[in-house]
C-alpha cells in the first residue's frame, strides 16, 4: 500500500530539477545535416526526458546549461525553466 502511495506521489510531480544532461549529435546521411538530442536526467534519475532542438537552439541551450546553476523541467508543459543567470560585469 505504501508503494502505491509513493507511485501516485511520483506521478503527481510536474516539475523536476535537471540534475544532468547528455548531448549527442546523429548523422542523418552522408554529407547531409544531422540532428541534436539532449537527454535530460531529472531529479538524479527519477525521470528522463529527451528533447530534439534545432541546431541554433542546441547552441543556445548548451550556453544556458553552462551559465545557469539550477534548471527545472516542467513535465506537463514540456518547458525548461532556467534559474538565475549572471549578466556580465
Amino acid at each position: 500500500m505504501a508503494e502505491q502511495a509513493e507511485q501516485r506521489t511520483e506521478q503527481q510531480i510536474k516539475v523536476r530539477q535537471v540534475t544532468d544532461y547528455q548531448a549527442s549529435w546523429t548523422e542523418e546521411g552522408r554529407e547531409g545535416p544531422g540532428s541534436f538530442t539532449f537527454q535530460l536526467i531529472l531529479d538524479n534519475g527519477a525521470e528522463e526526458y529527451v528533447i530534439r532542438p534545432m541546431d541554433e537552439d542546441a547552441d543556445v541551450l548548451t550556453d544556458l546549461f553552462e551559465q545557469t546553476g539550477t534548471v527545472y523541467f516542467d513535465m506537463e508543459r514540456k518547458v525548461l525553466i532556467f534559474g538565475n543567470i549572471s549578466v556580465g560585469g
